[in-house]
């Protein structure tokens, strides 16, 4: 069954409501999304929306490479079975760009689950069917972090990301009073986003010894990993690279070097789903667990990411919450939220 045509456009959503992290506060999606045309009427999907401030790419540049000819003219023609090749090629091309990646590869995925009539987790082999989601908390004072934890209590979320890395004293009161008013009902994790220094952290660590936390991401900026080597074994296990794993070399040398204990794949990160199970193999034989998150995201791409997510046995926890803020996102979703878990509807393709 061959390419026929091609789009690309972009949809700017707005958030139910901002928040804010240690780099910016986020009131709007800017999302790109790429549609595959099949000559019997199929429609694969995808879509991207990149964090220029990890990856240096804008959502105007991935709109515009999928938009070129260079992707129009390779593809359309060309039988969707070879879709793994097509990949192989565009992750020559925009080696730079791997938001631009995420959206084809996810796009060629879909039309070529739905062409075999297999959902793409059952293509690559599940291992998992349902997982708990985390749902974010971007920085605020106590008492708002509160309320809206209520809030995610009241919808039957049971595990909560907790924004910090502006202030490690306030981050840790936050966590102790999550602790103190919930008990044992939310598993914590938190994520600082670059926002601290080794001191920061030690100081973190310190004042939350008493409250459990289930991880913490990406606490310093990549630069400074080499600090993480201060911090004993126990405490490495328990931290996520997030803004440091970009692609397998890099998770190759994390692995090496034994900077983190869990690897944190978005697929707007690493460029879509080939290269993501790149980086879970390193994973794998590292014997580091998989934690898979997300950007502020159409339902499609974090589809995507359940797939991937679920083909993966070493994939421990999941953070795919990205569509969940979108004021409105009218594209079909490939999943199903129910009390917190995800699972997979099993339709062809995403």
């Amino acid at each position: 069954m061959n390419i026929k045509a091609v789009k690309a456009y972009a949809e700017l959503i707005p958030l139910k409501k901002p928040y804010t992290i240690a780099r910016e506060t986020i009131s709007d999606a800017e999302i790109i999304f790429f549609e595959i045309i099949l000559t019997n009427g199929i429609c694969g999907r995808g879509a991207a929306n990149p964090d220029p401030e990890v990856i240096g790419e804008t959502a105007a540049q991935t709109l515009e490479n999928l938009s070129s000819d260079v992707v129009s003219d390779y593809l359309k023609g060309k039988h969707i079975r070879e879709f793994l090749s097509y990949i192989a090629y565009f992750r020559k091309v925009y080696t730079r760009f791997p938001a631009t990646l995420a959206a084809l590869d996810i796009a060629l995925h879909d039309a070529f689950g739905k062409w075999i009539e297999l959902p793409i987790v059952d293509f690559y082999g599940r291992h998992h069917t349902k997982m708990l989601t985390s749902v974010t908390i971007g920085i605020k004072d106590v008492a708002e972090t509160i309320q809206e934890a209520r809030e995610y209590k009241e919808q039957g979320f049971k595990v909560l990301k907790v924004k910090t890395g502006l202030n490690a004293q306030l981050d840790a009161e936050r966590v102790i009073r999550l602790n103190e008013t919930f008990g044992d009902y939310f598993t914590i994790r938190v994520d600082a986003n670059e926002g601290y220094s080794a001191h920061d952290l030690d100081v973190f660590l310190k004042e939350t010894s008493s409250a459990p936390l289930e991880l913490i991401e990406q606490p310093f900026h990549p630069k400074f990993n080499a600090d993480l080597l201060k911090f004993p074994k126990d405490v490495r296990q328990k931290l996520a690279a997030d803004e440091s794993l970009t692609d397998a070399k890099a998770a190759f040398g994390i692995a090496r070097d034994g900077l983190f204990g869990i690897f944190n794949i978005k697929m707007m990160k690493c460029g879509g789903l080939v290269s993501a199970f790149e980086i879970a193999n390193i994973a794998k034989v590292a014997e580091i667990d998989l934690f898979w998150g997300c950007n502020d995201e159409s339902d499609l791409s974090i589809s995507a990411a359940l797939h991937a997510a679920f083909a993966c046995s070493n994939t421990k926890y999941l953070d795919l919450d990205g569509s969940f803020d979108l004021l409105e996102d009218t594209k079909e979703s490939g999943f199903i939220l129910q009390d917190g878990y995800l699972s997979i509807q099993s339709k062809p393709g995403f």
